[in-house]
């Protein structure tokens, strides 16, 4: 066969592209596999010089799917910047947004992205292997899909008046108060919520039984896990200190979000422009952990709110308490966080501060530096910001949740490889396979994990010498 030469320039985002290049040896089986991602950091260079009050307005463009997240943090650090803690009434808005943002990412990534392949099947026509086939195969779930998104964004929009890009946290609290009639309308779409996310939650555990050997041998990764919690280590999203455990569940670290230079360095790859995390006093490697939906539940030790509890004590049982390693079971701890998140709505809801007018906190005691740390859909979310004595940027520091999870993917995306390959011709369903165990993580290429479509992707399978033998490409 000809070979040939790609080369796929770096792109201004990491959204849109991935590239994965299979090396081949000799007999013909993976020697390595490879994940490709170009991303541009250039949100932490073009902020340098605006004023810090603005960087809630600013942050949630990075993202079109998780804005809320970076608006939050974004606050969650203009906050510790002016020195002006938010009233608690305000906190509780702001969670009660987040926990919209909850539910509407990780439904939809659940039921219309994640869906298709544990429906229909990795091997599945990619012509029906999409949300259109999953609606052509069981239009009742897909309606409620749906509406558990659509239940997300209706908190989000209720808040910050409108669903993407909202405007409602300002430093030291936020802009809106939420009024009896908000709060009822909100509380009336709870039950069938919850209940959407206990059918997913059944859907998942059907498939897992029947799909239990691809589980056990899809990715299977020991590493350290990292999320926030709350002080006796329960599950928190919102605001708590970072827990750090190791492959067997054993704490390392808990510390606030704002020493985490002092724990968490980078490493540098030549065939990456994305940068791998790692627990500092372990080095790299030994030192990688995961984070989002799989190591926020490895991290936690319970849930407080009772039927996601339950559901964390079926998902802690399935490797006898230790931390749970298959890849595949990021879908059922997304699963079990939007079922916490739906609960914790009714308990934020119920709560007496959650309709005062006490909303925002005007009294200043300027820092000049702040940290704002979140757990969004896809892991810890942090936004670290310097600034002068008027308040104008001097540098701006944003680790994603995407950075955290880059070992985790590139070695899923190795692990599969080497798997589901047997030989130099790679077929469709197991270019989907490889695809799955980026997927599987949610990261935020392009956010084209959550495009109806498929993912623009480039596989190369390269003979010993480099040669490329073939191509695969998708959405390119």
């Amino acid at each position: 066969m000809a070979t040939q030469k790609i080369t796929i320039e770096p792109v201004t985002r990491i959204e849109g592209h991935a590239k994965i290049t299979i090396r081949m040896d000799e007999a013909g089986k993976v020697e390595h596999a490879y994940l490709h991602i170009n991303e541009f950091r250039g949100f932490e260079k073009f902020c340098e010089g605006r004023m810090v009050f603005e960087m809630p307005s600013i942050t949630p463009r990075i993202c079109g799917i998780c804005p809320v997240s970076h608006h939050l943090a974004a606050a969650k650090a203009a906050d510790n910047v002016y020195g002006s803690q938010p009233t608690r009434t305000a906190s509780l808005l702001r969670e009660l947004m987040h926990m919209g943002q909850i539910i509407q990412s990780h439904g939809m990534h659940f039921f219309e992205l994640a869906g298709p392949d544990l429906l229909l099947g990795f091997d599945a026509d990619p012509a029906v292997r999409n949300v259109v086939g999953l609606i052509q195969v069981n239009p009742e779930l897909a309606l409620k899909a749906v509406n558990l998104r659509k239940y997300g964004q209706e908190i989000i929009h209720i808040l910050g008046g409108r669903r993407i890009h909202p405007t409602f946290a300002v430093p030291g609290g936020v802009n809106k108060a939420l009024t009896a009639a908000e709060r009822d309308t909100i509380l009336a779409g709870l039950d069938e919520t919850i209940a959407t996310t206990q059918a997913g939650l059944a859907i998942f555990k059907d498939w897992a039984a029947r799909n239990q050997e691809d589980i056990d041998k899809f990715a299977v990764l020991k590493s350290g896990y990292l999320g926030l919690v709350t002080p006796d280590n329960a599950l928190e999203l919102y605001d708590g200190d970072v827990r750090l455990i190791d492959v067997d569940g054993v704490e390392l670290e808990k510390f606030p979000g704002s020493d985490y230079l002092d724990y968490i360095a980078e490493h540098v790859e030549s065939w990456s422009y994305l940068k791998f995390p790692y627990y500092k006093k372990m080095g790299w490697p030994a030192g990688v952990y995961r984070v989002g939906p799989l190591g926020r539940l490895n991290t936690a030790d319970k849930i407080d709110t009772p039927l996601a509890n339950a559901a964390l004590a079926e998902f802690k049982a399935l490797n006898g308490g230790k931390p749970v390693e298959n890849t595949l079971h990021f879908h059922y701890a997304r699963l079990i966080e939007t079922l916490f998140a739906a609960e914790r709505v009714r308990v934020l809801l119920d709560d007496p501060d959650i309709l005062s007018k006490d909303i925002l906190n005007t009294r200043r005691n300027y820092q000049g530096v702040g940290v704002g740390v979140i757990e969004a859909p896809r892991g810890t979310l942090i936004h670290h910001y310097w600034a002068n004595e008027d308040g104008q940027l001097t540098k701006v520091n944003l680790i994603v949740a995407t950075g955290h999870n880059n070992w985790a993917m590139s070695t899923a995306v190795d692990s599969v490889a080497k798997t589901y390959i047997t030989g130099p011709e790679v077929q469709e369903g197991i270019l989907n396979r490889v695809e799955a165990a980026v997927r599987a993580h949610d990261p935020c290429l392009s956010c084209s994990t959550h495009a109806v479509g498929q993912m623009p992707m480039e596989v190369e399978v390269q003979d010993p010498s480099g040669n490329v033998i073939q191509t695969l490409r998708r959405g390119m």
